[in-house]
């Protein structure tokens, strides 16, 4: 059927101006009359302009009632309450079948053997994702040219197109990001084209338009799915499951387009060898097509197919195949380069072609596609019937809430998920039966489980796109185990939905209240009572005592005491409040009648220590890095409920900081800070302020001389009689990145930066080449990495010794104040829950530390 490829892409090209829909479409193909055209709804042509996206769904709306081709469904809602949707697209006739359509699909998933499945019928799936990166725009720009495609094609090769396959057109992975960078590019273009690449235009104020709504990477956020636009795309995707899924972006302007196949020896060793072969099958139709209007491109290099989190990677685990497109970015309307110059019409024509070359190719490829998703499905029967693991064990009892954000991912997977209903052993640890949970790997979702719980240390290279390990149970910090045998007795009922928070208060009391420091929630509980007025104290000793029920209470380090008197309410209205905050957490509030202990420090202690209520300067803008600031912004707003004041850092030096009692300054260069600013932190820190600083801003703060932190030289001497090829000179300076990976950290538990934790042991993700020795006065470090440290993921052998019995977190006094310098990222992509605490108690008892 390569036939239909010829008939869908021969394409005229045109003088460079504002072009007409000629620009774009194939030759030869008539069109319905009745469709709207883009440029009849959204008020200009296609490229004339960057389509903001109230326009976008203004045109899909417009097209969805204009065709009987196109079922419009919304899927959500983005943090920025702009809507998400999708098209799916087929022939009328299957639209009167299309549940029948959807449920025999899927099925091959649920059930590989179904012996009902026919594929001479059966269409093929394919999803078409656009602008994930929202600065990436020429993705969502083409597809209004695939909606009207799509929707106003006539003609026996497009009736076959329709008859043979299920398009899912999702117009924007990312509207946030796409309104943003559309609404800059708009406002800087000039009636007279402007192209050069200094101009304005193409140079984004930051944070830019790539990220969403708390300046996160979408395209990180397929396996965590911690983002309300990834948990709405995530659903959709399998409620269809489909054959191919494509990902279209952006990359530099100096560049032509890429896609796949990416670098065959950085494909996921998970990923099986027939996808690559039918990726590559995919990509002679699209080389065909590029070829067609005169588009120069490259495969097989630079990207690569190795974390699971990419929209483009992600499919592979799923019996998809998922591509990659990458076509260089015009910034703009027209910018110079390398190359020429380069109109926004170009980049989206490429990506609009790649488009119908993807769906020629699904159609031609329909039963090689059907055919592997059903062989895939069967083969991880297979493979996890052979898999020595049988089943994962997890549970963290004194931290429901971490428990329950785990199972909630788990569940947006679609892995199946069950309690435990009697006590395990495993790997030394102890599984209680009613709050531990089983992940069977006997199911459709091997592959994903696999990839999810498994730690890694053999790649068959040393260089990577992305972060080289995610086990997640270490990055949520919660004790799991694989079992091999005994596992069955103890599985208990299937989970369908993550529990909702079970917080109460227990009893009522005229003389005090308490609770742990160790669930997750637990700062969030704290701030909502302080912001209710409520005086609350921090037990820095351990202590045991007897609640008002009579049972016998261990309070730890962190604990907090509510005292009845002393408040600025009475004692009932103090047990509503305490009731009506409780709620929303898993936390147990117990009432207390009397202050003499058990064992440990009384109530009236002085080892109780006064709370304050964090006030928050975050800094921002330019100068630190939008990642790192949108994580820690995205961890007090959402997870914590704590306000936080983004500062732009080059208006530090004019803004009065006496509100403030938390400066945060996360990783960047602060490169238009001068010696006036670092006095003014200085002296305010001086003055009591806590101050926290992470990665890049540790060694910034220890030049300065504002902390005594000092660092290991990662620098290596090279071998000078060494003579080796020039082409490999990129390559061995990027095997020395530390592009992601997981090392084992010990605590001092009674420390305030550990409050609320058990266990010394702690998995801490790096991305850097930092390595912080340990501060000269012993209290100064209280966690540090191990002497064999990796837990999971890739290590240049030269960071062996650098990183082994060096500092994670290093305090200094400065003055009345502390600085709490954090070298690596605490906060990892809003699913590095198990340090969260860490920061927090920063946060919270950064001024509690005593040096």
């Amino acid at each position: 059927m390569k036939h239909i490829l010829y008939a869908l892409l021969v394409f005229i090209s045109i003088k460079l101006q504002a072009q007409p829909l000629s620009y774009y479409l194939p030759n030869n193909v008539q069109y319905d009359p009745t469709v709207p055209t883009p440029a009849s709804i959204i008020g200009h042509e296609v490229g004339q302009w960057h389509v903001t996206h109230d326009k976008l769904v203004m045109y899909m709306e417009a097209v969805a009632k204009a065709s009987p081709r196109f079922k419009l469904e919304y899927l959500g809602n983005s943090y920025e309450s702009r809507k998400q949707l999708a098209l799916v697209i087929t022939h009328p006739d299957n639209h009167k079948n299309l549940e029948s359509i959807r449920s025999q699909h899927i099925r091959w998933s649920q059930d590989p053997s179904a012996s009902s499945a026919n594929t001479e019928q059966m269409p093929v799936v394919m999803l078409l994702g656009h602008s994930i990166h929202g600065n990436e725009s020429s993705g969502s720009n083409a597809a209004l040219l695939t909606a009207y495609y799509l929707a106003a094609a006539q003609g026996p090769q497009i009736e076959q197109v329709l008859r043979n396959s299920v398009i899912l057109l999702d117009p924007s992975f990312n509207p946030d990001g796409l309104n943003r960078f559309a609404t800059w590019a708009n406002m800087h273009k000039s009636s007279t084209i402007v192209t050069d690449p200094q101009a304005r235009e193409f140079n984004e104020v930051w944070p830019g338009g790539r990220f969403n709504h708390y300046w996160f990477d979408l395209n990180r956020d397929w396996l965590p799915a911690q983002h309300v636009e990834s948990r709405n795309r995530l659903k959709f995707f399998h409620h269809w499951k489909p054959n191919i899924l494509t990902d279209h972006h952006e990359m530099g302007s100096n560049a032509t387009f890429f896609f796949q196949p990416g670098v065959p020896s950085r494909v996921n060793p998970n990923t099986p060898a027939r996808n690559q072969q039918l990726t590559a099958g995919i990509a002679t139709f699209h080389g065909l097509s590029l070829d067609s209007i005169g588009s120069f491109y490259y495969t097989k290099e630079g990207y690569d197919d190795f974390y699971y989190g990419k929209g483009s990677t992600y499919p592979d685990i799923q019996g998809a195949i998922g591509i990659l497109f990458e076509q260089a970015s015009s910034r703009g309307h027209a910018q110079e380069t390398d190359n020429g110059v380069l109109t926004f019409e170009f980049t989206i024509r490429n990506q609009f072609v790649t488009a119908l070359s993807t769906i020629a190719a699904g159609v031609s490829m329909r039963k090689d596609l059907l055919q592997y998703q059903r062989d895939f499905f069967r083969d991880v029967e297979k493979e996890a019937a052979q898999y020595t693991t049988k089943a994962f064990v997890f549970s963290e009892p004194k931290d429901k809430s971490r428990t329950q954000i785990f199972i909630d991912m788990l569940l947006r997977h679609q892995i199946q998920v069950f309690q435990v209903k009697q006590n395990l052993q495993a790997d030394g640890k102890t599984f209680p039966a009613g709050e531990a949970y089983f992940v069977p790997t006997q199911q459709p979702q091997f592959k994903l489980i696999k990839t999810i719980f498994e730690k890694t240390f053999d790649y068959k290279d040393s260089l990577f796109y992305d972060v080289t390990a995610w086990t997640v149970p270490l990055a949520f910090g919660l004790p799991y185990a694989g079992l091999t045998t005994g596992w069955e007795a103890a599985k208990g009922t299937a989970v369908t939905a993550a529990e909702q928070p079970k917080g109460e208060v227990l009893g009522k009391s005229n003389y005090a209240y308490a609770f742990t420091w160790e669930d997750f929630y637990a700062p969030r509980l704290l701030h909502s009572l302080q912001n209710r007025g409520i005086q609350a104290k921090v037990a820095s000793q351990l202590l045991e005592t007897t609640s008002i029920s009579g049972q016998k209470l261990s309070l730890g380090y962190g604990s907090i005491l509510i005292p009845v008197s002393g408040q600025s309410i009475s004692s009932d209205q103090l047990h509503k409040i305490l009731q009506e905050e409780v709620v929303s957490t898993n936390i147990q509030i117990h009432a207390i009648n009397a202050g003499l202990s058990s064992k440990g420090i009384d109530l009236g202690s002085g080892s109780f220590l006064k709370v304050k209520k964090p006030s928050v300067l975050l800094m921002g803008g330019v100068g630190t890095s939008a990642l790192d600031v949108g994580e820690i912004w995205h961890f007090l707003d959402t997870r914590m409920q704590i306000p936080v004041s983004i500062v732009d850092a080059n208006r530090f030096r004019s803004i009065s900081l006496n509100r403030y009692n938390v400066i945060i300054m996360p990783s960047g260069s602060y490169g238009d800070w001068d010696k006036p600013e670092f006095e003014k932190l200085r002296a305010w820190v001086s003055g009591g302020g806590t101050l926290i600083a992470t990665e890049d801003a540790t060694a910034l703060l220890a030049r300065q001389g504002i902390t005594r932190v000092l660092f290991r030289n990662a620098e290596e001497k090279r071998d000078t009689t060494l003579n080796l090829p020039y082409y490999l000179r990129s390559d061995e300076i990027r095997a020395k990145d530390m592009t992601g990976s997981i090392f084992e950290a010990k605590m001092d538990l009674t420390h305030p930066i550990a409050w609320g934790y058990h266990r010394p042991d702690i998995a801490v993700f790096k991305s850097n080449t930092l390595f912080m020795d340990q501060n000269n006065n012993p209290y100064d470090s209280p966690v540090m990495y191990t002497e064999q440290p990796l837990l999971s993921g890739y290590m240049y052998r030269g960071y062996k010794n650098l990183i082994k019995q060096s500092a994670v977190i290093n305090i200094d006094a400065v003055g009345r104040g502390r600085v709490i310098s954090m070298v690596d990222n605490l906060n990892f992509r809003a699913f590095w829950l198990g340090t969260g605490k860490m920061f927090m108690n920063a946060v919270y008892f950064g001024d509690q530390i005593r040096l």
